[in-house]
């Protein structure tokens, strides 16, 4: 995580960046310690290519004017160098961490593993059960598409049509569709 001092700070530091996040937040205010905790830890597990800036309201304070940030902790997201949206409160870990990880994750293959079958996940960032198969994914070395149908309606649909169920997660493990965290299943079609 990265340090703001100013507005100008935080201008001249994200010119380089495309997709980025900033914590307007609060020393010293329990919600506020919660949240940089929480997307701190998220940051440290999701890797470097994470650009998260933060800036304290007690010290900076032409910040949020412009982004008109009106309660601390907000966490502000930005897409191709765009603000793109606000997420506020204390979330935890799991939840940033699926904020944060990029729409596709990759995991690393030592080149003498077998072939990993396609795995697509649908799902919501507030969905509990989405954020605990795709962290189950990830504690295997899984690589798997993330599809976000709160962001995506022709996705959800599609969703919907293929499976007749509206409730995520859902996954598609090799053509086959399992709806929820059916872990026995996820494990018998990846041979986990």
């Amino acid at each position: 995580m990265i340090q703001v001092n100013s507005l100008q700070d935080f201008n001249n530091k994200i010119r380089n960046q495309t997709d980025f996040w900033l914590l307007i937040y609060k020393t010293n205010s329990e919600q506020s310690n919660c949240a940089h905790r929480s997307i701190s830890e998220a940051v440290d597990k999701v890797g470097q290519d994470t650009n998260v800036f933060f800036a304290d309201v007690n010290n900076v304070r032409d910040i949020h004017p412009e982004y008109s940030v009106t309660s601390v902790p907000s966490l502000l997201k930005f897409e191709n160098s765009e603000f793109k949206g606000i997420y506020k409160g204390c979330n935890d870990v799991s939840y940033y961490l699926t904020l944060f990880s990029d729409s596709f994750y990759t995991a690393s293959n030592s080149g003498s593993e077998k072939s990993q079958k396609s795995v697509t996940v649908y799902s919501t960032p507030t969905c509990s059960w989405c954020n605990r198969l795709k962290s189950y994914l990830r504690d295997n070395n899984i690589k798997f598409k993330n599809i976000d149908v709160s962001k995506d309606q022709k996705a959800a649909e599609d969703m919907v049509k293929r499976s007749g169920q509206q409730g995520v997660p859902q996954s598609i493990i090799a053509g086959q569709v399992i709806v929820g965290f059916d872990k026995t299943k996820i494990d018998t079609l990846l041979g986990l």
